[in-house]
């Protein structure tokens, strides 16, 4: 897999999946995706990147494309910069108003909604804009002098600029824009970031861009600098398409959900390409669990521009994932009524799971090491020995009032696998969705340990554990097309023509893509919604639309009125740049019950007891193998825990596809 740049030269793909605990590189060689797992660096996410470089053997010129959490650990600990927010004079406090909705209806402690910007730094400029853009007051020039001096004397990093209505038309918005740009700071302008109605969402999304433009902008910039002349950088948008590291820098909002959207184009893609076209994705990393639905009869990839990062609004394209914190190295402990808690804190890259080496808390890893559902030599082929004694000394320690290490680790399992269901059923059941009609396809180092249990909890009849699960969102960075999305709120009844709209994001997107040295493909979508309801749903553009609105709405709210008239509220535009093809190569399967794979017996903790289980290489594995549980099949990134009474086939792909019996 290759490509080309403007220039023509012709460089291959490195993906690189910056994690909390893991960095996953994966690569193509010799027709083959090739995976690497390396320790994260927190201190400086980006050694990890150069180390992972170096180890791949990289001497020649390519793309790295990055997944990165730096934008998202910044929201999560709040570490992002000191941000100036310029809005319409009387509108300063609406970015820490929010809106009236209560998450926790009869929470009377939940806090106040989180706002980025404290009361000092909120600044109103006298401008108005109509809802139908006509320019009511423009700023005087003096105005825009004084606005200058204050956010200089307020000693901020960085702006964020959100008028009222300038959406509808931008000129007072820009005027602001040029008044502040001698400042030398990063802007952030909402008509350029977000061009939509909903004043505070679109506030929000512009401060969050702020927010973290400083500190994305300078770790992009150092390690673009560190690759340069060897590397050109991309990274991985929420919505699960690659932008360049310049608009990266400049709109880090878009990549708050980089490495989970990474993995949520690589279930899709392979599992496509397996004939399983309705998933459940279940990514369980270090840190947290990520899942998504994708029903290919409903338009694929769902992308929510609704979305809630840290308790922050996040009105951008991201892949409508849901996020748990229960991962492998969720930390496992008793409150003060003797419950048993797992997460969502976690032991991370440092000190990690007591079974590495350093930690001294329990933590899940440490729970399926002592039940017997991991290998101590072969995983990650060995770079990390995994200490059982040191899990049993520290686990008998923790245990509680439970009777023994095993117990307690039982428990942990039972406790974080309801946690990881209840994520599921979110995605799924509260969506009108029956988990019964799709496939379960599990990744990250933890899924495959854990799919099968869910699998039977949520009544899912298939498993899919495709090739190299532990890096499967690299590996979706690496499949993932080149994307630049656009919007405009117009507000309009259906039927009106909205091609001028439509071709004026084109020549914005063909530009854009031309800068890049690209060349792209379009799509179209509208939102609508029935005249007078306050939220849309968004479908494709052309002249089904109104049925395709009515069909989706009785779906998602059980209840559809066609008579009633429906409007436009936004128009939407992708510019695509497909990656090159990639086709998985194919075995001819032969009948085969993986005798060849087999590596020894052991004892594993299934329902209560000791079980004899065998355990399966998997790299020994061949298509048309099957076989029953109890069983293990260990593999450098994860492993595949198949309990009694389940059937696993290999198909000719060398997916793992696991029959799951009630």
């Amino acid at each position: 897999m290759s490509a080309t740049s403007a220039a023509g030269h012709r460089y291959d793909r490195v993906a690189i999946d910056a994690g909390g605990t893991f960095t996953d590189c994966v690569m193509l060689r010799g027709g083959k995706l090739v995976a690497l797992k390396l320790f994260s660096t927190p201190q400086d996410p980006g050694q990890a990147v150069l180390n992972g470089l170096r180890a791949l053997g990289v001497t020649h010129s390519v793309v790295v494309r990055h997944g990165t959490t730096v934008g998202t650990n910044a929201m999560l600990e709040r570490k992002g910069a000191r941000v100036a927010f310029v809005t319409t004079a009387g509108f300063e406090d609406t970015i820490a108003i929010g809106r009236q909705a209560r998450p926790r209806l009869y929470d009377w402690f939940q806090p106040a909604p989180v706002c980025l910007v404290p009361g000092g730094l909120r600044f109103g400029v006298a401008e108005r804009t109509s809802a139908e853009g006509e320019r009511l007051r423009e700023s005087s020039n003096e105005e825009l002098r004084r606005l200058a001096d204050a956010v200089r004397a307020a000693g901020v990093e960085a702006v964020a600029v959100s008028l009222l209505f300038s959406f509808a038309n931008p000129e007072n918005e820009q005027a602001v824009a040029e008044a502040l740009k001698d400042l030398a700071l990063p802007l952030s302008v909402s008509h350029k970031i977000l061009p939509e109605f909903r004043e505070y969402e679109r506030a929000a999304t512009v401060v969050a861009n702020a927010y973290l433009a400083p500190l994305v902008g300078t770790y992009l910039g150092k390690l673009a600098a560190a690759m340069e002349g060897q590397s050109r950088l991309e990274v991985m948008q929420s919505s699960g398409g690659i932008i360049s590291a310049r608009v990266a820098a400049e709109e880090p909002v878009r990549t708050v959900l980089s490495g989970p959207a990474g993995g949520v184009v690589g279930a899709y893609k392979l599992a496509c390409a397996a004939g399983f076209e309705r998933i459940i994705g279940f990514d369980m990393g270090g840190t947290s669990t990520d899942v998504c639905l994708v029903d290919a009869s409903a338009g694929g990839l769902r992308v929510s521009n609704e979305s809630v990062v840290s308790g922050v609004p996040i009105g951008v394209p991201m892949l409508d994932i849901h996020t748990a914190g229960a991962g492998g190295g969720s930390l496992a402990r008793f409150d003060a009524g003797g419950m048993l808690r797992v997460g969502p804190q976690s032991a991370g890259a440092m000190p990690g799971p007591v079974c590495f080496g350093r930690g001294e808390l329990p933590t899940v890893t440490d729970a399926n090491l002592i039940l017997g559902r991991l290998d101590t030599e072969s995983f990650l082929a060995g770079a990390v020995k995994l200490d059982l004694g040191r899990a049993q000394h520290f686990m008998q320690q923790a245990r509680g009032p439970l009777g023994s290490a095993e117990d307690f680790a039982a428990g942990i399992l039972r406790v974080i696998e309801t946690e990881m269901a209840k994520a599921i059923r979110v995605i799924s059941i509260e969506r009108g969705f029956d988990p019964r009609d799709f496939t379960l396809v599990a990744f990250g180092g933890g899924g495959p340990v854990h799919a099968c249990a869910l699998a039977h909890a949520l009544r899912v009849p298939r498993v899919l554990v495709p090739a190299l699960p532990g890096a499967l969102s690299a590996v979706g960075i690496l499949l993932a097309d080149t994307m630049r999305e656009y919007s405009r709120t117009v507000m309009l009844p259906l039927g009106t023509d909205i091609e001028r709209v439509f071709a004026e994001m084109e020549s914005a997107g063909q530009n854009d893509f031309l800068r890049e040295g690209l060349e792209g493909v379009t799509q179209r979508t509208c939102d609508l919604r029935y005249r007078g309801q306050g939220y849309e749903l968004n479908v494709p553009f052309g002249p089904a639309m109104a049925e395709e609105f009515h069909r989706l709405h009785e779906r998602r709210y059980g209840f559809a009125k066609a008579g009633r008239p429906v409007e436009i509220v936004n128009v939407r535009l992708r510019m695509i740049a497909p990656a090159p093809a990639f086709e998985q190569m194919r075995e001819t399967a032969h009948e085969g019950d993986g005798s060849g794979a087999l590596l020894s017996m052991r004892q594993v903790y299934f329902d209560g007891e000791w079980v004899p289980t065998r355990l399966y290489d998997r790299e020994r594995l061949r298509a048309g193998d099957v076989f029953a549980g109890p069983a293990i099949v260990t593999e450098y990134s994860s492993a595949t825990v198949l309990p009694p009474g389940d059937v696993l086939r290999v198909d000719e792909l060398r997916n793992l596809v696991i029959e799951v019996h009630a």
